[in-house]
């Protein structure tokens, strides 16, 4: 206004003014503090799942509405948190960062980078809860998930879009297998997202390492929620993790979630449960332990085009003690998922790497995806293994064998032996297929460890070279293809000069 104006006008001017409207805001108190939870009094509105910041400056999430008293679990230290500190509404539910910005970087539950590397400069987020899609988004499973592991791809094969359940007790291999599945899809185009709940910083760095070795890192997601972590992170990190996998799904992608594993996030839920005074239930777990890893799960998927046409395949991990199949919570995830593969510790002991234990392992959605030519092979390996075992307990005894029996012993040995797969190591379908079909020809009747081992290699190498690629696809494998396959089989053995003496 110019100078000499009149001051009357320039009040009448501020009063015709719009006023700005008033805003009421909760402002709520912290009566209780426990480790990794509160209890708010005063928020008589906040929402469940709804994010409430605190005066320290951490956040937390609303886990228990209930009159006069919010429980609320932290997504921070707890020590900055006292009793009186002062708590806000954000009006927002709880959110983890998506996109294309977090290829190649190790965040933690909400999406903030881990990797010393800046922040992610992602524009989009997703809440951590959403609704599963409906039947009608979902299409069938009929595209099948190379994992590059034998014993697998052949035996317990996986789709795109299956929850495929990973059990065994500690020190089987069960973050192995998951990682060499990863490692596989270097050259499929399936993105990635490796979750790990409770597990130690060397663990998980371990497994960074081999992304990065293996060339995967830039097209995966590594999210961890370690043990020093707070258990709030760790229990929204799965769903988290199946947010990102959302995103690219819905941009039609094919997603492989691995979720290591569900037995920590679990103890991280019943914590959390324990400390909100929840009733407990068996195993002193609440009773919605099964609720939360049922709408988990149920968000993977094979869509629709409609629904944007990507994938989500889940591997959730789970730990038994002492081979427990029937303990809680393995059962409630054996019950949810479409099958699993089980580790056994007596594999172990008899140094067969990956022990997968096929008398106890299925597959209930994979096998409509898995293609023709494996299944022409692998048809007959579940028996001759089964078979096997039983003669060989038998054989324990002492027992005269005929010769008929020795044979069938001397095959499933060289079968079993045949499965061995060093790790780090996928396999192409090429290769698989052709040292599945020189043990169940009896080429490797015989063989000792070392031969065997020696011979691979040879073979895998020469049917990349010589044999046509199109044996691997999906198409059965004719006589005309298997005996080229033999022949080449037989033929790298005699030049390799590997003992095949079936009285070894």
């Amino acid at each position: 206004m110019s100078v000499g104006a009149d001051p009357q006008a320039m009040i009448d001017t501020l009063l015709a003014c719009p006023r700005p409207t008033p805003r009421v805001s909760e402002i709520g108190q912290v009566s209780e503090v426990a480790d990794g939870i509160v209890i708010v009094t005063g928020l008589h509105r906040a929402l469940s799942d709804e994010v409430l910041n605190f005066a320290s400056g951490v956040q937390g999430v609303v886990l228990d509405l209930e009159p006069n008293r919010l429980g609320v679990v932290l997504l921070g230290p707890s020590e900055g948190v006292a009793i009186g500190d002062s708590v806000t509404r954000t009006h927002k539910v709880v959110s983890v960062k998506t996109g294309a910005a977090l290829l190649g970087r190790v965040v933690d539950a909400l999406g903030n980078a881990k990797d010393g590397q800046g922040d992610v400069r992602s524009d989009t987020d997703r809440p951590v809860e959403a609704e599963a899609p409906d039947i009608l988004a979902r299409s069938a499973i009929k595209r099948p998930l190379a994992t590059g592991v034998k014993v697998i791809d052949a035996a317990v094969p996986v789709g795109l879009g299956q929850r495929e359940l990973i059990i065994g007790d500690r020190q089987t291999g069960k973050t192995s297998l998951a990682v060499d599945a990863i490692l596989n899809q270097k050259t499929t185009g399936v993105i990635c997202i490796y979750c790990a709940i409770g597990q130690r910083g060397d663990a998980v760095a371990k497994v960074i390492g081999a992304l990065r070795e293996g060339g995967m890192m830039e097209r995966a997601v590594v999210m961890s929620a370690g043990d020093e972590d707070a258990a709030g992170l760790a229990y929204i990190a799965p769903y988290a993790a199946m947010s990102i996998a959302e995103h690219f799904a819905a941009e039609g992608q094919d997603v492989l979630v691995v979720l290591d594993d569900l037995t920590h996030h679990a103890r991280s839920y019943r914590e959390l449960s324990l400390l909100l005074r929840r009733p407990p239930g068996r195993e002193a777990f609440p009773g919605d332990i099964f609720y939360i890893h049922a709408r988990l799960l149920e968000r993977g998927g094979q869509f629709s085009p409609e629904a944007g046409g990507g994938s989500i395949t889940v591997l959730p991990l789970v730990e038994t003690q002492a081979e427990n199949l029937a303990a809680y919570i393995p059962t409630n995830l054996i019950s949810i998922t479409d099958g699993q593969i089980y580790l056994s510790p007596r594999l172990v002991r008899k140094n067969q790497f990956p022990a997968v234990d096929l008398g106890v392992s299925v597959s209930r959605v994979g096998g409509k995806a898995q293609s023709k030519a494996f299944r022409s092979v692998a048809g007959n390996l579940r028996v001759t293994l089964s078979q096997f075992e039983e003669l060989e307990d038998f054989a324990r005894f002492g027992t005269r064998l005929d010769d008929s029996t020795r044979a069938r012993l001397t095959r499933g040995a060289a079968v079993r032996a045949a499965l061995r797969q060093p790790e780090r190591k996928p396999m192409s379908a090429l290769e698989q297929l052709t040292v599945l079909v020189a043990a169940m020809e009896g080429l490797f009747d015989g063989f000792d460890t070392a031969a065997l081992d020696g011979v691979t290699p040879q073979l895998c190498k020469a049917a990349l070279s010589e044999l046509p690629q199109t044996i691997a696809q999906d198409a059965a494998l004719d006589d005309d293809s298997r005996g080229k396959m033999v022949a080449l089989c037989t033929r790298v053995i005699a030049e390799a000069g590997a003992r095949n003496d079936p009285d070894a």
